[in-house]
């Protein structure tokens, strides 16, 4: 029996390391972190069981990431631990009890688990002087100079208790919303994607040229105190107070408990709202508070022994890739994507998942037939990661693109040099991107649209009743009646038709901007169609606009310029616009002189959520009283309007001097009580 377990644990061993070394240095894990538990879960129980075989480099005697790269290797001041896990309150329990066999009556600190990398930053009388990854615990990788790039990271400490010495310890990420963006710019650019926030964060922490990491929105969160000279703390939310009085950027979800429920209570609030919070959390740090209650609990070779990470169930998951189909979007793109085996994950069953193109197949080396890891946060879009090399049988096979669309046979091709997509260039006609471009017209980035779903969007086409969307705003109850869709089985008008009606009376008052985001334009999204409707006031005035005088505009750039060109040079597009225009759609900048233009001359950046509007209502109240709304903080921004969970526009405000104001102070500009 013993043979046996030495054997098992040497594979476990061996098959940890290698899934550490896909995990912290190339960053593309090919299992998931639950399946990875699992397997450091084993080895523990076999070497409390045969203690005697524990081998004194163990993985679960040691911290994870210890490898070594082209960056300089270089020691901690005070070793940097990890955390152990517990998956359920049971297990949660048991640490309780553990606890408080040791501390009568202790008060824990309760925080979120961020999913990004670990970071410790040593200052020295203030200044920023050294910024390593974790690595092994003893030994990191120097990233100070990528470090420094992080916007909301101060260089220098402010106060008037700068203590001469403090290792600092936190966790680099990237906001979900940047990190969409980067993906989304990178996809566009034909580049490869990364395939989590926490991959964008590690890939983007170490470039070897830091100008490419400044490039990249990162943002930092601090959690922890190391090695200290001339500073000291009681508790751990005490240290919090003080860290954030230093002006390092702390955390304001965390909670103080006195009971097990009140912990327990926190961690069910934070599986249910997990997806409401800027960057991605794979579960809830438990502390116990008190810095003397820590010191007596002491710590493992690897962990504290007081505190504990409680995960979450997995949103990565294992299932098998049975084909690879292709999908027509809205602008011709050729998108493949994994049809699979039904799994549940993040609380859905799905089928489907997204590969992007061609191109990252490749790179991920994704074969039909494979077992593959796939993600899905939120409402994010499920996403294939990667296979798992380890259980092909040799069946699997490669995915070949087709040369046709699928659904009109049209020949498929890259629509410029060096784009990694192709495309289907029947446009007009093309089956699916008219399905597409109907559907997105009805959705709320749009022109919001009751009734005009993707079922609506195919009764219409297949009856015939349009042909494309230039006749959509012609739509009558008696053409409407060709449709089973929008007739009740008598044959009278059914209430999908008086609704969708109704509907689309109201879409023609929606702002210039909403109509230039329907026209499917390439590029142009709610951002770039909010300048144009400021800058222009009209589709007629944005139709005649040379590519420099549109490249001219804050936050467009010559890609767009030239997309926006190219779109109005085609003859069926015009005749969108004539049509729609004919049938009173917004095509001039609706007229705001009714409104105290009490913003006139003041460019506004919004950053967080806001109680009293939603974020295209801030950037209709900015516009419509002649103020407006810019999607990047610049010298040439008046104020960053800032809400709820800020990004790192904040911090861009701050590190330039641009004011911050909140949304009692707006308005009150807005009112003109300024």
């Amino acid at each position: 029996m013993t043979n046996k377990a030495r054997h098992r644990m040497a594979e476990l061993i061996n098959e940890i390391r290698d899934h550490q070394f896909k995990y912290y240095v190339l960053d593309t894990p090919t299992v998931t972190d639950a399946e990875f538990d699992a397997l450091l879960k084993e080895l523990t129980e076999l070497e409390a069981k045969y203690p005697e075989l524990r081998e004194p480099d163990s993985p679960t005697q040691n911290v994870g990431g210890g490898f070594a790269t082209h960056f300089q290797q270089r020691d901690h001041i005070e070793k940097m631990m990890s955390l152990d896990n517990v998956f359920d309150t049971q297990e949660l329990t048991a640490w309780f009890d553990r606890v408080e066999k040791e501390v009568s009556k202790p008060t824990y600190l309760c925080e979120l688990k961020v999913d990004g990398l670990a970071i410790n930053l040593t200052y020295e009388n203030g200044h920023l002087v050294r910024g390593l990854t974790r690595g092994n615990g003893v030994t990191g990788e120097d990233v100070t100079l990528n470090v420094k790039t992080i916007r909301n990271l101060p260089h220098v400490l402010k106060g008037s208790k700068i203590p001469s010495l403090i290792e600092i310890r936190g966790e680099v990420f990237f906001p979900l919303a940047a990190f969409n963006e980067l993906n989304e710019s990178l996809e566009e650019s034909g580049k490869s994607l990364f395939a989590n926030p926490r991959n964008g964060a590690a890939g983007s922490l170490r470039q070897k040229d830091p100008r490419v990491t400044a490039q990249r929105p990162l943002s930092v969160v601090v959690h922890g105190v190391g090695a200290r000279e001339g500073i000291d703390f009681d508790s751990q939310s005490n240290a919090y107070a003080v860290l954030a009085e230093l002006g390092l950027p702390t955390s304001d979800r965390f909670k103080v408990c006195k009971t097990r429920a009140e912990v327990e209570k926190f961690i069910k609030f934070y599986e249910e709202h997990r997806h409401d919070v800027e960057h991605e959390i794979d579960g809830v740090v438990i502390k116990v508070d008190s810095i003397s209650e820590q010191q007596q609990l002491g710590f493992t070779s690897r962990a504290p022994k007081w505190a504990i990470a409680f995960k979450y169930p997995p949103e990565e998951v294992t299932t098998k890739l049975l084909d690879i189909k292709v999908s027509i979007g809205r602008t011709g793109r050729v998108t493949p994507f994994a049809f699979m085996e039904p799994v549940k994950v993040a609380g859905s069953t799905v089928t489907n998942a997204t590969l992007h193109n061609a191109e990252e197949i490749v790179r991920k080396g994704v074969l039909i037939g494979d077992v593959v890891v796939i993600r899905k946060a939120g409402d994010v879009i499920p996403e294939v990661l990667g296979p798992v090399i380890e259980r092909r049988t040799g069946k699997e096979r490669a995915f070949v693109m087709p040369t046709h669309c699928p659904e009109c046979g049209s020949v498929l091709r890259a629509i410029s040099d060096g784009d990694v997509d192709i495309r289907c260039p029947n446009t007009q006609s093309c089956p699916a991107q008219l399905r597409e471009r109907i559907y997105y017209i009805g959705s709320r980035a749009a022109l919001d649209i009751d009734v005009l779903g993707y079922e609506a969007a195919v009764a219409l086409l297949e009856a015939k009743i349009i042909t494309d969307e230039s006749d959509l705003f012609d739509l009558t109850a008696q053409k409407l009646s060709g449709s089973d869709f929008f007739m009740k089985k008598d044959g009278t008008a059914g209430a999908n038709t008086s609704k969708l009606l109704a509907a689309l009376d109201e879409a023609r008052t929606r702002p210039l901007w909403r109509t230039l985001v329907a026209l499917s334009i390439r590029h142009v999204g709610p951002t770039a169609a909010q300048a144009l409707a400021t800058n222009f006031a009209s589709i007629e005035k944005i139709a005649t606009a040379t590519a420099d005088e549109l490249a001219d505009i804050d936050g467009l750039g010559s890609t767009i310029a030239q997309s926006i060109v190219e779109w109005f040079e085609i003859d069926w597009h015009r005749e969108i616009i004539r049509k729609w225009s004919a049938a009173g759609v917004t095509v001039v900048q609706q007229e705001t002189a009714q409104l105290p233009q009490t913003l006139a001359g003041l460019t506004f950046v919004v950053t967080g959520g806001l109680e009293s509007f939603t974020r295209d209502g801030i950037s209709e109240t900015i516009a419509a009283h002649g103020g407006k709304a810019a999607s990047s903080v610049s010298k040439k921004t008046d104020y960053v309007l800032v809400g709820t969970d800020p990004g790192s526009k904040l911090a861009k405000a701050q590190e330039i001097g641009v004011p911050v104001i909140d949304e009692a102070r707006f308005k009150q500009l807005l009112s003109g009580n300024a």
